[in-house]
């Protein structure tokens, strides 16, 4: 863990001003596309009765979309306490607080305490964790069947972008930094862990990857979307 004065305060820029807006576009409009994506993947690969622990879990989007297909339990999982409350009481007034734990903190640091799960989910979490390797690691190592993720496309509009953005918040005294981290590694580490890719999506900004454990994933690939410039898994 890093010392007091170098860890990201979370909760400085993922406030309760921004939790309530994320929720209420949620109600009205529904998951963001890139979120939907992710979870039709999922759901499509089969959901029923399994465990999901959404790490970075924000506002309880992909939980409450999972839990609603079917999942039997989800863990999610937090550093800034105004989100993970606001996913409580989401999930709460959806009447799904008894398959629900809620645990706050750096999932990293926390994944010694925390139970394996079926499907492990970070959207939008990669780009805002300084330490990729550890993240990919424990998330990896906590994936008993699929991993799913959106994160940045790895090009130099997003990188420039992340070094203009990262000069504002530096001028705002804020500890956060929006990180472009390099997607083959990302990909080899995650193939090393023992998982193939079953769906990919790119976009200009965002990509959304499924993976599977090899006795999970299904032959036929014909109407899987994936990324041309990368290998299908045989």
């Amino acid at each position: 863990m890093p010392p007091d004065c170098c860890r990201t305060d979370y909760d400085a820029i993922f406030d309760d001003r921004m939790a309530r807006r994320e929720a209420s576009t949620y109600r009205r409009h529904g998951p963001r596309a890139d979120t939907r994506r992710l979870v039709g993947a999922i759901t499509g690969a089969g959901v029923e009765g399994a465990t999901v622990l959404d790490i970075g879990g924000g506002v309880g989007v992909v939980g409450q979309e999972l839990l609603a297909a079917g999942a039997a339990s989800l863990t999610d999982v937090d550093a800034s306490r105004a989100y993970l409350a606001t996913a409580q009481a989401e999930i709460t007034a959806r009447g799904w607080a008894d398959r629900a734990t809620f645990r706050f903190g750096d999932f990293v640091a926390l994944a010694p305490t925390l139970d394996p799960a079926d499907v492990v989910t970070l959207d939008r979490v990669v780009c805002c964790y300084p330490d990729w390797e550890a993240l990919i690691d424990a998330s990896t190592a906590h994936a008993r069947r699929m991993l799913g993720l959106v994160y940045p496309v790895d090009r130099w509009w997003m990188r420039a972008g992340a070094v203009i953005g990262n000069v504002a918040l530096r001028l705002f005294r804020q500890s956060f930094r929006f990180h472009v981290h390099p997607v083959a590694r990302i990909d080899a580490r995650i193939g090393a862990a023992g998982f193939v890719r079953r769906m990919q999506h790119r976009g200009l900004v965002w990509q959304v990857v499924l993976y599977e454990r090899p006795n999970d994933v299904q032959r036929d690939t014909a109407s899987l979307e994936l990324d041309p410039l990368l290998p299908v898994p045989r």
